[in-house]
């Protein structure tokens, strides 16, 4: 089978190499997949960089996180999938624990509690994109903060995939969203997205847009994906008692050096006002939570993307051997869409 495989440490397009390796086989509890299309995440990218919160043993094959396929064979006792099934294979390693096999492969193992069926609805593209950008929305607002109907939620990257899936969960829930930009043109945007509030840092005081927003109760619950001076600024807008959870780093989205990777907090807002900040990293989540617990998370994600409650935007599709495009195109600022490395035509389900 062919595999993208990185030798070692380094820019992805200089040490992806595709090689052909023999096709694992499933043991007990574990289905083999022939997988049909994988994104290509920036995560996947911080990996081979050397930058992520893990390291996996070089050689190894690129993409950790999630893809869509067909259920070549099952391992020996296996039940409740048959062979030919559809299925989104989470491959998210576990943290702490040992690492899961890469999804830039034409097959792959996979442990069958880390395997949802996909509805015939959902295209190729949607599925393979189910398990990490959709479900890190979930669980930030519905179980990280538990959002409750009428409370203002605060969050920064509002324009990117995460920030517009939290603003249709949202509003889904009944939960306002104030949601911060860097770019004035992405205000109206935002809004007829469906973002209740839009707040532009390029032109904007943050601290002062949400004080006249949310009024003498403040916001409580925040999420950050910027870190650096502005997820600072986030846990400063917070009334006190606050709470804001980290989920990302964009300010410092190419830097290599973790000493760089700060958040400038103010020790008085946290020590006086009583606010809390803390991560989330989904790697750490399916490392912790029960099986079952990541199944049920898992299952009510396909239920809110296939009642449309949650849009997918449609990836671009790049075969394989034409991994250096689909490479540089995640790395094209504003691109618009994920690229998705595929072994053969993506299906269209969504447009029938």
């Amino acid at each position: 089978m062919r595999a993208l495989v990185a030798g070692e440490v380094g820019e992805p397009n200089d040490v992806l190499r595709l090689e052909s390796r023999p096709v694992p086989t499933p043991e007990a509890g574990q289905a083999l997949i022939r997988v049909k299309a994988a994104p290509v995440h920036a995560s996947d990218l911080h990996v081979l960089r050397g930058r992520y919160g893990f390291s996996p043993e070089f050689p190894t094959v690129g993409g950790h996180m999630e893809c869509v396929g067909l259920i070549e064979s099952l391992g020996r006792h296996t039940e409740g999938l048959k062979i030919g099934e559809r299925v989104v294979a989470v491959a998210v390693p576990a943290v702490p624990g040992p690492r899961a096999a890469g999804t830039w492969q034409e097959y792959l193992v996979a442990d069958v509690h880390r395997l949802v069926p996909v509805p015939d609805r959902l295209s190729d593209s949607s599925a393979c994109q189910l398990a990490v950008n959709p479900l890190t929305a979930l669980l930030l607002v519905a179980r990280e903060l538990d959002v409750q109907s009428g409370e203002w939620l605060l969050q920064t990257a509002a324009g990117s995939t995460v920030g517009r899936l939290v603003i249709q969960l949202a509003r889904h829930l009944g939960i306002r969203t104030i949601n911060v930009v860097r770019r004035r043109d992405a205000v109206e945007e935002l809004k007829a997205f469906g973002g209740d509030e839009v707040i532009c840092t390029e032109d904007e005081d943050l601290l002062q847009r949400v004080t006249e927003i949310a009024g003498p109760a403040g916001v409580r619950k925040a999420i950050d994906c910027v870190a650096g001076p502005v997820g600072a600024q986030v846990s400063q807008a917070l009334a006190p008692g606050g709470e804001v959870v980290v989920y990302g780093a964009l300010s410092t989205h190419r830097q290599t050096d973790p000493a760089a990777l700060t958040i400038p907090l103010l020790a008085r807002s946290v020590i006086y006002e009583t606010k809390v900040v803390r991560g989330f990293w989904l790697n750490h989540w399916f490392g912790t939570a029960s099986p079952t617990d990541v199944l049920r998370a898992l299952s009510e994600v396909r239920s809110l993307v296939a009642a449309d409650v949650l849009s997918i935007p449609q990836g671009k599709p790049f075969p394989l051997e034409r991994f250096a495009e689909a490479i540089s195109f995640a790395e094209t600022p504003a691109h618009g869409a994920k690229p998705l490395l595929v072994f053969e035509d993506v299906r269209d389900k969504d447009d029938e």
